[in-house]
């Protein structure tokens, strides 16, 4: 079977615009949730330990404990200048905060 070209214009060129449109809308679809499950910066759990009263300076840095973490409630280690937590971040409620010592 021989390859034929498609002419520009024709109703066959235009399915195919519109599938590559297509793919590239579902690949856009699939991308921006995975964006939206990152995991948040030192900077935005200090915020949410001061929102809650808790005195933090500065926020050094904050690593995830994959070994206590849920998978719908991960369990941070923030390092702030002036003290160190551990952070439960529980979806659409307050966080669980506990200063180490």
């Amino acid at each position: 079977m021989a390859l034929t070209a498609i002419p520009f214009g024709s109703p066959a060129a235009e399915a195919m615009n519109s599938c590559r449109l297509l793919f590239a809308v579902v690949g856009v679809s699939v991308a921006i949730p995975a964006f939206a499950q990152q995991e948040p910066p030192a900077a935005d759990i200090a915020a949410q330990v001061r929102l809650q009263g808790h005195p933090c300076d500065g926020a050094v840095s904050a690593r995830k404990d994959t070994k206590y973490s849920w998978p719908d409630e991960p369990l941070w280690i923030l390092n702030c200048t002036n003290a160190t937590y551990r952070v439960r971040l529980v979806p659409d409620m307050a966080a669980r905060i506990e200063r180490l010592q």
